[in-house]
């Protein structure tokens, strides 16, 4: 099955967990970075980050050693920030305020949608509540993305799902998901590239939702052990990671080695 899949163009590269884990690097990571760079290949960074607009997440990265360009990061606020003016709504956004230079632009008075991203300030009960009567009254819920979970320094912390999914209970309705592991987020970070899916790879430390996602949309996943990475993540999804290894480095040399 393998041997049928057309030659590698592209590689999908997860941010936190899979290259930095907050404001430290996993290690070797940049180094892994410039040998692909080095490779014939489209490198786009996809994160459902929604703690940071794009332009500090940038930031971040820079200052970490990375080199990577503004272009070539697809994140999931893009995604959700393009759903809304596809819909023409007004959203209560419940994101983090470092988030909202994404949505510049974007009418927020008298919300009629609830954008649902990680923001821990606005998870409390007056405004879960809001949300939650926006929703019964016919707002559509948009959730820029569903994670459980993810890895901070001091361990791991909730993600927006568990949010996502007490509206959704709540208001007998279901989330419009923007971010992994949506098949429609992966085409889209993949768009303007030339590449097919079954020409990619994703890297990612989130078995579910970057190798899950990725497989599904009908590129190969690897799987790091780093970021949030427990033991037996691997056998949480069917098909089971096309690679799982312990970490980024480690996958940049797979693919120089065995895919290009």
């Amino acid at each position: 099955r393998m041997a049928a899949r057309r030659a590698l163009k592209a590689v999908l590269v997860d941010l936190s967990g899979t290259l930095h884990i907050e404001d430290s690097a996993v290690p070797g990571a940049q180094d892994a970075l410039k040998r692909l760079r080095s490779a014939p290949v489209t490198i786009r960074f996809v994160t459902n980050t929604t703690k940071e607009c794009k332009r500090d997440l940038l930031e971040r990265l820079t200052k970490l050693g990375f080199d990577i360009a503004e272009s070539e990061i697809f994140t999931s606020l893009t995604a959700a920030r393009n759903l809304v003016e596809q819909k023409q709504v007004r959203p209560l956004l419940l994101v983090d305020d470092k988030a909202l230079p994404d949505f510049t632009g974007i009418a927020t008075d008298d919300p009629n949608a609830v954008v649902v991203g990680l923001a821990p300030e606005r998870f409390h009960y007056e405004m879960m509540n809001r949300a939650f009567r926006l929703v019964l009254d016919g707002a559509p819920l948009i959730a820029i993305h569903k994670a459980r979970y993810f890895k901070k320094k001091d361990g791991l912390a909730l993600g927006p799902g568990p949010f996502v999914a007490g509206l959704e209970y709540a208001t007998d309705t279901k989330a419009t998901v923007v971010g992994k592991p949506e098949k429609t987020f992966f085409l889209e970070a993949l768009r303007g590239t030339g590449c097919a899916p079954e020409e990619a790879v994703m890297i990612g430390d989130d078995c579910r939702d970057d190798v899950g996602g990725a497989q599904n949309a009908g590129m190969r996943g690897i799987l790091v052990r780093t970021g949030k990475y427990r033991p037996a993540d691997e056998d949480k999804i069917n098909p089971a990671p096309y690679l799982t290894c312990e970490s980024f480095p480690e996958a940049v040399e797979h693919i120089l080695e065995h895919l290009l």
